[in-house]
């Protein structure tokens, strides 16, 4: 028998009478009504009723009801939800961090600005760009600073025929909306037989219209670009730029830098490659990273160090920059997030930082490989972080690939990303990340083949998943289009 794992709100445990502090009788002489005009006085309000120990049960239950990292195996593809130290924690956790204030004097802060600065250095260092800025926010704000600075250098040249960026079908779909807010079309390019975007097809578009490229490598397949030299001087050869979406750089960490791969511009998710807890809206942090030339054009302010006066060698920030995009985003950006991923790289090291990427990619051909007999993969060759995988066998059985995603939810297993990348019928794209043991995804393994073999001996088990949580199969479209968002 399942044990009930629902929790009722604060409203329905209340009880009439039951009381979980009493306040202290004022010490001097107080009527909080006298200042209060008499229309805002009321005395139903009906606010819950309860006992301290029922509000500390109330809120430990539900805090157990969360799913973390912390708590289970989360593969979910696209979105390295990987394990982050605790230490990161409490340094940023430091009371010279966290409580500091935006609006202080850049003298009183030499210290929160000397961890940015360091930060820039080692971005540059692990991605091979000359220039950096650590304002936006997060993954697609950073897409769409790193399309302005794309745009501020032709609109610099007088080359304003440019309106056109290529984008392959298999990217991420902030992509296209990107290249759009910056009022350029785009053009899809497809995917070629090997898990590649067509290099043929690049080369039949790229002209001196072309405003460049947005490409993630490796891309949404978990496949490193096997041509991309040719990829990217096709586009330098027509005049474009190419902007790296580095939501996947976790695979190729210490082995590759993109810069060498013939990127201009990229974007690093620190709160997914550098590890802080993204899940659930953040916060985030993408920084941008970038060749010499665009340097001109980041966002306002950076931080520099002053070169001469009185204050010769402080740090400052340089709000000084003309020719800047402008700003992006609120103060100097997401600090915390900055803390947590200095401290993540200085205490990986150089090693360390290469051991990250090769476990990764390990973790994730384990799996594809110990998978491939049950679960179609498409373009099977060596993938990197991540694999994709198809369900349209289990489709042809009538099960289908989100059936799958809630069945694992039953094992306390995270679903993976499914149905995307969209090129792939009923796909699941798992990303295991090189934090988790060989036990885990043992245990990962042993529960897809019994979901497969459940797909042959009772789909009904699967059509019906979840059973034993707290919230059973949702009707998602009714969810969607008609939300229930508050309780009466």
């Amino acid at each position: 028998m399942s044990r009930d794992r629902s929790e009722p709100l604060l409203s329905e445990l209340s009880r009439p009478g039951r009381v979980g502090h009493l306040l202290a009788a004022p010490d001097a002489c107080a009527d909080a009504t006298l200042d209060l005009p008499s229309e805002l006085l009321r005395d139903d309000l009906k606010l819950p009723e309860l006992g301290e120990l029922d509000v500390v049960r109330h809120f430990t239950h539900l805090s157990s009801l969360n799913f973390s990292i912390d708590n289970a195996f989360y593969p979910l593809g696209s979105c390295t939800m990987k394990y982050n130290p605790k230490v990161n924690e409490d340094v940023a956790r430091m009371a010279g961090f966290a409580g500091l204030h935006p609006y202080q004097p850049e003298e009183t802060v030499q210290g929160a600005l000397q961890v940015m600065l360091e930060l820039q250095q080692l971005l540059c260092a692990i991605s091979g760009f000359e220039t950096v800025t650590l304002q936006p926010a997060a993954g697609a704000q950073a897409e769409l600073c790193g399309m302005l600075l794309i745009r501020a250098y032709h609109r610099a040249r007088g080359d304003t025929k440019r309106t056109k960026v290529l984008i392959p079908d298999s990217a991420h779909g902030t992509n296209p909306a990107t290249a759009a807010m910056c009022g350029y079309t785009t053009v899809s390019i497809p995917t070629d037989a090997h898990g590649n975007v067509d290099l043929k097809r690049i080369k039949e578009e790229a002209d001196d219209t072309t405003v460049g490229l947005m490409l993630t490598n490796p891309n949404t397949l978990g496949l490193f670009e096997q041509e991309i030299l040719d990829v990217t001087k096709a586009i330098h050869d027509a005049g474009g730029l190419v902007y790296g979406d580095g939501a996947n750089l976790n695979a190729i960490l210490g082995a590759v830098k993109p810069a060498d791969l013939g990127f201009d511009v990229l974007h690093i998710n620190t709160h997914k490659t550098f590890s802080t807890p993204h899940g659930g809206g953040g916060p985030g942090c993408g920084p941008v990273v970038a060749r010499g030339f665009l340097e001109p054009y980041l966002p306002k302010p950076v931080v520099a160090r002053r070169a001469s006066g009185d204050r010769a060698g402080e740090l400052f920030l340089d709000w000084d920059r003309p020719e800047s995009i402008g700003k992006l985003k609120s103060f100097w950006g997401h600090f915390g997030v900055m803390v947590r991923a200095l401290t993540y790289i200085t205490l990986q090291g150089d090693q360390g930082i290469r051991d990250i990427g090769e476990a990764a990619v390990l973790n994730a051909n384990y799996l594809r490989k110990k998978l491939d007999d049950l679960y179609d993969v498409p373009f099977d060759r060596i993938c990197m972080h991540e694999f994709v995988a198809s369900g349209r066998r289990q489709k042809q059985q009538g099960v289908r690939t989100l059936d799958i995603a809630k069945r694992l939810i039953d094992f306390n297993i995270h679903p993976p990303t499914v149905y995307f990348p969209l090129i792939v019928e009923e796909a699941i794209m798992v990303e295991p990340t090189e934090a988790e043991s060989k036990d885990t995804l043992d245990r990962f393994v042993q529960v897809m083949r019994q979901i497969a073999e459940e797909v042959e001996t009772s789909p009904e088990l699967i059509h019906d998943a979840p059973h034993d949580q707290p919230v059973g199969r949702l009707d998602e479209t009714t969810a969607a289009r008609r939300p229930v968002l508050r309780w009466s």
